[in-house]
């Protein structure tokens, strides 16, 4: 077949995933400031290697038993940041701390820095990927599955936008997100940090979230470094358990998993965290085809890698491809990576530096990685004023937060199914409310909130409130009654409402070995329908845990996912009509624990017909991604587009849109693709373009879309992106049209 070919791809001979040593470098001095070029040629190689290292907190601290608390102490602060030149700290002792002190911290840290030789002030680093996570009293946002259900790019850089002031205010500049990982495996913990299974969905969603860490500007006092993670392919464990082994072709690493952040390069984040796991064989630590081939030469970055909690250590202990934590830190430097995020002891420093002092890794790779934290350091105006600035304090906790938090969880609300229009429910309605979700805030933030772990209640600020809480509010005190007990009696209640799903989870303590929802909450579930009464299930969770058997004892199921600090206002407000729910699934959600598919599955993951008796194969699922019902119903007509699409011409698609019901809603037009014929088995079909349209009840509009060739290509066998001559589909709502593409 002829075939357009539109990036770059690696056209060496070198193997899928080689750890060999690089022998050039992608960068020179020559691309760093004039100031940075001065530094490096006047640093020791001491001094060098502790920009190149950073360390958690707590290995500056000691228990203070008269405050009861930890605190700094001055002597590891001199070992550390003076005698050692470590460069960077990240995170918090183990729970968040309030603003003041934080800016203490910092204040101390960056006063220590001031002692080295050359005054390198320390960059610090954080996990605030929904809201300034670590900072008591702030606003948390929608993880991001919730937000991706939104559809809506803009939510998610406000929301980065505003966690960047918050984070500021303390005196960090650098935060470590957004996830662009591409949730493919849904036992997987971190699921829920995604922006859901579908790569142009991760990747403007994250894109607009990295504008909203950066756009002011790095030296900017409302500005962080962001972090693009975990590159590359770490969302798809074969087991689903979080840090082990992948198992992805590099067609479908290049197809699916690339894209969001080749995206986010050219978006320009200014770093990147690496994959804990390995693919195929491989840890992604020690694959200079990824962390220098393709993110140095394909992708053009030029920011800091930095890895993942203790993984160059872990190419030794855990992987076993290097004898001895030394070889383990010459593997990883070698590869590509900048910094190592340690976290806890020097001993990297001492291999690094007798590594290079014996010839085995070269000054110019050092060199190379610490022109890029020093430029770095420079961009976040650390040199000019490293300290917590005075006039930041005051955009800590701006009003509009939780505006944008409410407005988010609002948009995020997806309605998966209401028979008989039992929803919303009327004024008046009395309400049985009962679930482990019910009157706690945890199953409403997630992981990451307060504590890394996020399932501490007493951890939250006293202002965030549950679902019984913002119940009373919208339908009055005296129409909800909770029952905690697992199991429900006859009641006078008209509904019950069930919050289901799971608590706080973070990476490997959120592991699970099945995806069923747990055994008592679906014995709660058949306790209530026994009662006679309706049933309406709220789910707030960070993945699709199965349902199957209970689904059909419910006549209403809202999907909230962790919908954040506002998500009980805007469950309750959505239960009784205030928020008409508009957000889409953003990843399938299963039927069958044996039956996992993505939307874009192939054509023969329908298993074939040989006459054996009916199967239960293919796209069989709960409900399918892009989901999603209203409290209004919509209509699609006059789909157009041209017939044919030639070379580097655009495709310009329009079809009307109108609401047939009685109440005004926002529906997401949704622009999908399909290949008819290609030389790579191509999908069912893909996402392409979405908007999201607020229609009045009765109006009609038309929407517009534009797509070109690369919208339409895909990896080939050689490992090139192309778009091959032939027919398309284009499909919206339930429409379809043809149309042809040719290169010339």
């Amino acid at each position: 077949m002829r075939m357009r070919q539109i990036l770059l791809s690696s056209t060496t001979a070198i193997a899928l995933f080689s750890c060999s040593p690089a022998n050039e470098t992608a960068n020179t001095k020559n691309d760093f400031p004039e100031e940075v070029n001065k530094l490096l040629n006047e640093m020791t190689i001491e001094e060098k290697v502790g920009q190149m290292a950073i360390l958690n907190l707590t290995v500056l601290t000691k228990f203070d038993s008269a405050k009861g608390k930890m605190v700094l102490d001055k002597n590891l602060l001199e070992e550390i940041l003076v005698k050692r030149k470590v460069g960077n700290i990240l995170n918090t002792y183990s729970s968040a701390l309030d603003q003041e002190e934080w800016r203490s911290i910092v204040t101390e840290i960056q006063n220590y820095a001031a002692k080295t030789p050359h005054k390198i002030p320390v960059l610090y680093g954080i996990d605030a990927i929904h809201g300034a996570t670590y900072h008591k009293e702030a606003v948390l946002f929608p993880q991001n599955i919730a937000l991706a259900a939104s559809r809506n790019p803009e939510l998610s850089r406000l929301g980065a936008k505003a966690t960047a002031a918050d984070v500021r205010a303390a005196g960090i500049r650098w935060n470590y997100a957004p996830v662009l990982d591409v949730a493919r495996q849904p036992l997987w913990a971190r699921f829920g940090e995604t922006y859901g299974e579908d790569p142009k969905l991760v990747a403007d969603m994250g894109c607009a979230a990295i504008k909203g860490y950066e756009e002011d500007g790095l030296d900017k006092k409302t500005g962080v470094a962001s972090c693009m993670k975990h590159y590359l392919g770490y969302s798809a464990p074969a087991t689903g358990k979080d840090r082990t082994p992948s198992i992805i072709p590099e067609t479908q690493l290049r197809e699916i998993f690339l894209p969001p952040f080749e995206a986010a390069v050219k978006a320009g984040s200014s770093t990147i965290m690496i994959n804990s796991g390995e693919i195929n064989g491989v840890p992604v630590h020690s694959s200079k085809f990824l962390l220098t081939d393709v993110l140095r030469g394909e992708l053009g970055f030029k920011g800091v890698a930095v890895t993942d909690w203790l993984d160059i250590k872990r190419l030794h202990g855990r992987h076993r491809i290097a004898k001895d934590e030394r070889e383990a830190v010459k593997i990883g430097i070698m590869a590509g990576i900048d910094m190592s995020m340690v976290p806890f002891k020097t001993d990297f420093l001492d291999y690094l530096i007798d590594l290079v002092n014996k010839g085995e890794v070269p000054l110019e790779r050092i060199d190379e990685a610490v022109g890029r934290i020093l430029t770095l350091k420079h961009k976040l105006g650390l040199f000019k004023n490293a300290y917590p600035e005075k006039d930041a304090i005051a955009q800590f906790n701006n009003p509009k937060n939780k505006e944008i938090a409410l407005d988010a969880a609002r948009q995020a609300m997806t309605l998966l199914k209401n028979n008989g229009g039992i929803l919303p429910l009327k004024k008046g309605t009395k309400i049985l409310l009962a679930g482990p979700a019910a009157d706690k805030v945890s199953y409403l933030n997630g992981c990451w909130s307060f504590t890394w772990q996020g399932n501490e209640e007493d951890k939250y600020p006293s202002y965030y409130t549950t679902i019984f809480e913002e119940l009373k509010n919208v339908a009055g005190a005296e129409n909800v009654a909770i029952e905690t007990s697992n199991y429900l009696k006859k009641s006078n209640a008209d509904v019950i409402v069930l919050c289901l799903g799971e608590d706080a989870y973070a990476e490997t303590p959120g592991s699970i070995r099945q995806l069923d929802l747990d055994s008592t909450q679906q014995e709660l579930v058949k306790s209530a329908y026994a009662t006679g009464k309706p049933v309406i299930i709220v789910l707030t969770e960070g993945r699709p845990r199965l349902i199957k058997n209970i689904e059909p004892l419910a006549k209403g199921i809202l999907m909230a996912y962790w919908p954040g600090s506002m998500g009980g206002k805007a469950i309750s407000e959505t239960l009784f009509g205030l928020n008409n729910p508009s957000g889409k699934l953003p990843f399938t959600y299963p039927k069958y624990s044996g039956n996992i598919l993505t939307y874009d599955c192939k054509y023969s993951d329908v298993e074939e017909d040989l006459g054996m008796g009916d199967k239960e194969t293919g796209y069989d699922v709960q409900w399918p991604f892009g989901f999603g019902l209203s409290y209004t119903t919509y209509e699609y007509s006059a789909l157009n587009c041209n017939t044919v699409l030639k070379g580097d011409a655009s495709l310009m698609v329009s079809v009307t849109v109108k609401n047939t019901g009685t109440v005004d809603g926002t529906e997401i037009v949704e622009l999908y693709s399909r290949d008819h014929f290609a030389s790579i088995t191509p999908s069912v079909k893909r996402l392409r373009a979405f908007q999201r349209v607020v229609l009045k009840a009765g109006e009609s509009k038309t929407i517009s879309f534009s797509i070109n060739a690369k919208d339409l290509s895909f990896i080939n066998a050689q490992y090139k992106r192309v778009t091959e001559d032939g027919k398309f589909d284009v499909m919206i709502g339930n429409l379809k049209k043809e149309f042809s593409y040719f290169e010339k």
